[in-house]
């Protein structure tokens, strides 16, 4: 997705995963900007680490606790967090008035900052209670024992990457689906919730489009143009 846009915007530049196990992280990113990099997105489990190791910090990523995109400015690691605006470009206008974020990660930290910003009522719930109180208190919203009808759902946890039934082990099966889902989950095909979700007639988000989204916002922090969508869509889904 991104080599596509390079090359759509005409720019040398290349995009290459690099697998860093978390006790090799800082060090790692460190050495970038020497080695040619101008920044880095990041992912599980790197987006705490990616914040704590940052020169400074952009409003969104300091309000969120963690970050998903680092830029190398003039000798300093600058980090972002494209979590938050993503998801809310994708979702489009306007938010629905009640949100439910399943999970209390990197992910799910961004989701209830950007819904709350947004003005939605914001309920976290997560498979580790302590994790969905803990964040909830911090990010000024309400946790929840299990989970409850919401206008939006959004999936911020890893359940449904290998397949499985989520709306089942999120407990969603049972309760009225929303009138939005968001699965953060991306893959070649519609994810099971994604599917769930669209048999009772919500509007579905897929994650691809949330990737494509945050990416966009990531690459125009890196290179100062505006975002191919269409390139990048084509290539995300291809």
């Amino acid at each position: 997705m991104m080599n596509a846009a390079f090359a759509e915007l005409g720019l040398d530049w290349r995009y290459v995963k690099l697998p860093v196990p978390p006790e090799r992280f800082a060090e790692t990113v460190r050495a970038l900007p020497g080695s040619g990099y101008r920044g880095a997105n990041v992912t599980i489990p790197h987006k705490l680490a990616a914040h704590e190791l940052a020169d400074e910090l952009t409003q969104s990523a300091r309000a969120i606790g963690a970050a998903n995109t680092l830029v190398f400015e003039k000798g300093r690691i600058v980090a972002d967090n494209t979590d938050a605006g993503g998801l809310l470009d994708a979702l489009g206008q306007p938010v629905p008035d009640t949100a439910l974020v399943l999970g209390a990660g990197g992910a799910g930290r961004a989701a209830v900052w950007a819904l709350r910003e947004a003005g939605a009522q914001v309920v976290v719930w997560n498979r580790t209670a302590e994790r969905a109180k803990e964040l909830s208190a911090e990010m000024g919203v309400r946790h929840a024992e299990r989970p409850e009808p919401a206008d939006l759902v959004v999936n911020a946890t890893s359940v449904g990457l290998a397949g499985e039934a989520a709306p089942d082990t999120l407990g969603l099966a049972d309760l009225p689906a929303p009138e939005v889902l968001v699965d953060l989950v991306y893959g070649g095909e519609p994810t099971p919730l994604s599917r769930w979700a669209s048999a009772r007639g919500a509007r579905v988000v897929e994650g691809l489009e949330v990737l494509v989204r945050q990416g966009a916002r990531s690459l125009k922090r890196w290179t100062g143009q505006p975002a191919p969508l269409e390139v990048m869509r084509r290539a995300a889904a291809g």
